[in-house]
């Protein structure tokens, strides 16, 4: 039986693989089986590293709601107690951007947290937030607008009075419902 080379595929599995490893030190990106080792270690630490990611970025937010928590007279740990008897969900990621972006709400999410620890009853002053943090983003709403159908900005544009809504394209509702 004669013999086979790999030819094409062998070579092109070996281009793909020296590909990988541009920009490596010395032999690694020059020579085929150190190129080979190498990709596979650096596979695994992308990997190991995308888990790590995660870790890092739930301790910053940890750290940034902290240092705005003890801003407000309470401790981390206290706070997200009082948080989840209070029965706000928001997660940390979003606390943290709020400790940041809007200390006055951040404020209000501490004397909820103080009053569902101390016994009292906030579900007024939960809905209360929710609401300031609707008015917070009406950027949102306003993308939202020009996401909808034609029938459904009609539909909005009779609720708001506008003339001549029936007739008008989708250009000119969005136009006449964004002012």
């Amino acid at each position: 039986m004669a013999r086979v080379k790999g030819g094409n595929v062998a070579k092109n599995r070996r281009r793909k693989v020296l590909k990988q490893a541009k920009g490596y030190f010395g032999s690694k990106h020059r020579l085929f089986k150190t190129a080979q080792e190498q990709t596979f270690h650096s596979l695994e630490y992308a990997y190991r590293d995308r888990k790590n990611n995660k870790r890092n970025f739930r301790k910053l937010w940890i750290t940034r709601i902290n240092a705005a928590c003890r801003l407000n007279d309470i401790s981390y740990s206290r706070f997200i107690n009082g948080l989840a008897k209070a029965g706000v969900e928001i997660n940390r990621k979003m606390l943290s951007e709020v400790a940041i972006d809007n200390p006055k709400l951040f404020a209000s999410y501490v004397t909820i947290a103080k009053d569902a620890l101390a016994g009292k009853v906030a579900k007024k002053e939960v809905e209360k937030v929710n609401k300031e943090v609707e008015k917070a983003a009406p950027e949102a709403e306003a993308t939202d607008i020009s996401k909808l159908t034609v029938a459904e900005l009609k539909e909005m544009a009779e609720a708001q009075g506008i003339e001549g809504a029936k007739s008008m394209k989708k250009a000119e509702l969005v136009s006449a419902l964004s002012k």
